[in-house]
């Protein structure tokens, strides 16, 4: 089951359950798609793997299986991170 961590590592944005500008690796490191995009170049920083738009939940499975709450950031986001690509 996905974690749908709440928050983007580098920058903190909020990333709610239902957005569709989370992006996630196979570890699901977490990123706003901004972030992913423009600073990152489409690569985790974390373990080098590709970052492609995170599934929504359905509402419906909210209450069950709800998202994580638990908030994951870089001590310096990612600055000195830079797009590859």
């Amino acid at each position: 089951m996905l974690e749908l961590r709440p928050n983007c590592e580098c920058c903190d944005r909020d990333l709610p359950p239902e957005t569709r500008d989370a992006m996630i690796c196979t570890f699901e490191c977490t990123f706003c798609a901004d972030c992913a995009d423009k600073v990152l170049g489409g690569t985790c920083p974390n373990c080098g793997g590709e970052l492609v738009r995170r599934p929504v939940r359905p509402a419906a499975k909210l209450a069950r299986f709800p998202a994580s709450a638990k908030r994951v950031l870089k001590p310096d986001g990612c600055a000195g991170l830079r797009a590859t690509g």
